[in-house]
């Protein structure tokens, strides 16, 4: 029996790849403990990689911004997310990229990119985008 129904995941794609096709990089692998701006350990693989990637072009300048699904009121989501993406930026200014090539911006749950009526819509809503600059 062989195997059918193979899909590989966009996260498989290049940092660069993404970023020159959509002039942005979408990501669901930056993740934090549940109503708090705390990363987990395992974010740091993929902030790490877009450390790499800026490290390589000295031009390159992003917006990060946090996205929340629609659990929760705006006066939770919005702060959150805005946490969140600070928090973001301060963990790439640590591994040594310069505060003024990154902006923090929280966008709450006011875009989502899926339906929030189901556990999968939500999930995608969940996300952190570097929007180039």
């Amino acid at each position: 029996m062989g195997v059918t129904n193979i899909r590989i995941a966009k996260g498989a794609v290049p940092l660069y790849d993404r970023l020159s096709s959509d002039g942005k990089i979408v990501t669901y692998a930056i993740t934090f403990d549940t109503g708090k701006a705390t990363l987990k350990p395992e974010a740091d693989v993929e902030i790490n990689r877009i450390k790499e990637l800026m490290a390589k072009d000295a031009s390159l300048k992003f917006e990060v911004q946090g996205h929340c699904d629609n659990t929760g009121t705006d006066a939770v989501n919005d702060p959150l997310s805005q946490k969140r993406a600070e928090a973001i930026v301060a963990r790439l200014v640590e591994m040594g990229l310069s505060k003024d090539r990154l902006t923090a911006v929280g966008k709450g749950s006011h875009e989502p990119i899926a339906d929030n009526s189901s556990d999968e819509g939500r999930a995608k809503n969940r996300r952190v985008e570097f929007i180039k600059k």
